[in-house]
């Protein structure tokens, strides 16, 4: 009985010490993400491209840049981008403004991993 204890008790503190943890998103990480945005997307404000300028996105009105009125499936959005929001949206963006404005929003990249995700948002809170 004794020999059990000590072997379930080594494979415990094995299987703790080997435990993965998950990353944590950080805006260094997702400056690298964010290479795949520069197409179509700016960091300064004002400076838009295909895309609207993403400076100061996290905790705007979705379809809301200055001097941007290329929308498309944004038009007449009613929320704020929260990362919560910017989660789901950078998954697929087109069937997230399908399913919210009923219009496909046109930018084509989607981020299917989620630490990218993370990560992107992380540096868009930083700009």
């Amino acid at each position: 009985m004794k020999m059990k204890n000590v072997v379930f008790g080594c494979l415990t503190s094995c299987a703790l010490a080997f435990t993965v943890v998950p990353g944590t998103a950080s805006a260094a990480d997702g400056e690298s993400v964010f290479k795949k945005c520069k197409a179509c997307h700016t960091l300064e404000a004002g400076k838009h491209r295909v895309g609207p300028s993403l400076a100061g996105v996290v905790g705007r009105q979705a379809g809301t840049a200055d001097g941007y009125n290329r929308y498309k499936g944004l038009k007449g959005a009613d929320w704020t981008w929260t990362e919560a929001e910017l989660m789901a949206y950078l998954e697929d963006p087109s069937k997230y403004t399908k399913d919210k404005t009923g219009q496909r929003s046109t930018m084509a990249l989607k981020l299917k991993d989620e630490e990218d995700r993370k990560a992107v948002i992380e540096y868009l809170k930083a700009h």
